[in-house]
């Protein structure tokens, strides 16, 4: 038995004094509501109403479980217009994993410049740089940075990340300027613990981190050579802290994505945010003008 519909009947039949008038303000049948009204009473093992040929009279169950029902059919109604409302206009919390360094250098003004926008909706940043499971962890987005991966969740490419290696002008002058991916074997090599790169597993690892802003200032204080994202290292290459090297070697290109769970019923805070990250940084995005 649908519990809620049976509210409704109950409180339909207590409000319009019969079962008939019920009835029409339901568009149901009289037999369905006397049925209905049988099988409430039976489950709740109650007499809810004293029914006479003429009318009916609520019993003290009755009037106790009228005015609960009374109570829990505003509390749907009332939750069912908020959730209307949110599908309407943006609001509520909306929970984003993002990578930590991208989140840091990037994030702050494209967050301020949507809740300008959008100021109904709080904003939860969480930043880790594993890749986070959205559904079991409470994520409505996760900005990833990677290559495109098979999966039951939809992503959308936000903008391209172009990877560069690089060294100080210190480092090459002192250890020279490899000529080709082979010539790494021979120097020292600062590696990012998340980026798999078969071809260096031999070369000189002096210094291995799963973040790349430290990696960036180690190169940029002459310990190494890294490969990092522009959006990182674009800020030091730009400054002549760091030099761009092996430019004819292009490594696998990149994406960062917005990963979310559901493309049907998405939540309005949810679309509205992914609408308006796509295409915020642009092609090129501004970390790559160096």
């Amino acid at each position: 038995m649908d519990k809620v519909q049976a509210m409704r009947i109950f409180v339909a039949v207590v409000d319009a004094g019969s079962f008939v008038g019920a009835a029409d303000k339901l568009n149901i049948s009289p037999q369905l509501v006397s049925k209905t009204l049988a099988q409430l009473e039976a489950d709740l093992d109650v007499r809810l109403l004293n029914r006479t040929t003429r009318r009916q009279h609520l019993t003290e169950a009755g009037q106790t479980y009228y005015l609960r029902a009374q109570q829990v059919l505003d509390d749907i109604e009332s939750m069912e217009l908020q959730l209307t409302g949110m599908q309407q206009q943006p609001r509520g919390v909306l929970r984003i994993s993002a990578p930590v360094s991208f989140a840091i250098r990037h994030l702050p003004p494209a967050l301020a410049a949507f809740q300008a926008a959008y100021p109904e909706v709080v904003i939860d940043l969480q930043l880790n740089d594993r890749k986070v499971d959205i559904v079991e962890e409470g994520f409505d987005i996760a900005l990833r940075i990677g290559q495109l991966e098979s999966s039951s969740l939809i992503a959308r490419r936000i903008a391209p990340i172009r990877l560069v290696y690089c060294a100080a002008p210190a480092y090459l002058a002192r250890y020279g300027e490899p000529a080709d991916l082979a010539a790494l074997q021979t120097h020292r090599y600062l590696h990012y613990s998340y980026l798999r790169e078969p071809v260096l597993d031999d070369a000189q690892q002096v210094l291995r981190s799963n973040n790349g802003d430290v990696l960036v200032a180690a190169a940029c204080a002459g310990q190494g050579i890294a490969l990092q994202p522009t959006f990182i290292a674009g800020v030091d290459l730009a400054a002549g802290r760091l030099q761009a090297i092996l430019t004819g070697v292009t490594p696998a290109p990149l994406g960062l994505y917005a990963v979310f769970a559901h493309r049907q019923l998405l939540a309005s805070k949810v679309r509205s945010f992914i609408d308006f990250i796509d295409g915020y940084f642009g092609d090129p995005p501004s970390w790559d003008a160096f």
